[in-house]
């Protein structure tokens, strides 16, 4: 009995996290539904395409606890919607729209009603790799790789090769300096010997 009441007193201070306060549960899915689309959406599973499932979530993630940026856009201006729905297993958790065409640049939209309850409705600056990210998932945008670190025209994201330059050290910032100052001195004495070589043919003549 001691022992289930100290127990819950740990929880109750904050101590030890309650079943409520549980961290949320990590995302498996993403789900895009939009024009386009094969069969009108596509669902992406983060074991089968984790690369194209990590650029989808990152265009999202963000939005669930963002400050609204900007008073919604008129609707002509928006372009194709595309609505992402975030899932862990089968169940949706979040859901967003996405304008990769908007006027002014990419545009994302955080609708009130939510699948795990209300949330404030709000308007927000989309990420410039929106538009790629929906295309390496089936949507007919233009092709924007230069926006994408390492992605490729027509297929997945890469991972960045790292520069197989090594640093330079100390002394081989020395050896530059000593190979400057060398050439420096054979320059200044090819023109002493040209000058040396005048002032002759002048005395001469003289």
């Amino acid at each position: 009995m001691a022992g289930f009441l100290l127990s819950a007193g740990i929880v109750a201070l904050g101590l030890v996290p309650s079943p409520a306060q549980a961290a949320p549960k990590k995302p498996t899915a993403i789900q895009v539904a939009g024009p386009g689309l094969p069969g009108g959406k596509v669902v992406i599973q983060a074991k089968d395409r984790p690369q194209t499932f990590s650029m989808m979530l990152s265009e999202v993630s963000w939005l669930a606890t963002a400050t609204p940026q900007t008073s919604a856009p008129k609707t002509r201006s928006l372009g194709p919607k595309y609505t992402v729905t975030v899932l862990v297993k089968n169940s949706a958790q979040q859901v967003y729209d996405l304008y990769p065409s908007a006027v002014g640049g990419p545009r994302a939209h955080r609708p009130s009603k939510q699948p795990t309850g209300k949330k404030a409705d709000g308007w927000f600056f989309g990420r410039l790799t929106m538009s790629e990210s929906l295309r390496l998932v089936g949507a007919p945008l233009a092709a924007k790789t230069d926006v994408v670190t390492g992605g490729i025209g027509g297929g997945e994201p890469t991972d960045v090769v790292a520069d197989a330059t090594p640093p330079l050290t100390v002394n081989d910032v020395l050896s530059q300096v000593r190979q400057l100052v060398l050439l420096n001195g054979a320059v200044l004495v090819v023109i002493m010997a040209g000058l040396g070589g005048i002032a002759y043919l002048i005395r001469r003549r003289i």
